[in-house]
């Protein structure tokens, strides 16, 4: 089950954080989104319009951090992701990775030689 959450900015505009797990055989494990959009929505269906078609959001029971806020706000896509440590809690646990744009994600791998 994904945990997420949101936050409603003073603007009107959301913050939509969500715990996914990864493709069986990824070498990632969890993966905590965030998307910056007009309302809940439409950050569920940014996600959904990049390929993750069975994303919702039920309750807020992992919602962004101040931290999170901050960088989702300052990226120019207004869409980025980390892993995340899957161990069974909502809120995740500060990780020092850095935020990666969502075309890091999307990326095709380079065909081998």
């Amino acid at each position: 089950m994904a945990a997420g959450g949101f936050c409603k900015l003073p603007n009107g505009s959301v913050v939509v954080a969500l715990n996914l797990p990864s493709p069986p055989g990824s070498a990632l494990g969890c993966v905590r989104f965030l998307v910056l959009a007009q309302n809940r929505a439409r950050a569920l269906t940014r996600l959904r319009n990049l390929g993750l078609r069975a994303v919702y959001l039920r309750g807020n029971g992992a919602p962004p951090t101040p931290d999170e806020i901050t960088a989702v706000l300052h990226h120019p896509d207004g869409l980025i992701w980390r892993t995340a440590p899957d161990n069974g809690v909502a809120c995740p646990v500060p990780s020092q990775e850095l935020w990666h744009p969502i075309r890091a994600l999307l990326r095709r791998p380079a065909p081998q030689p």
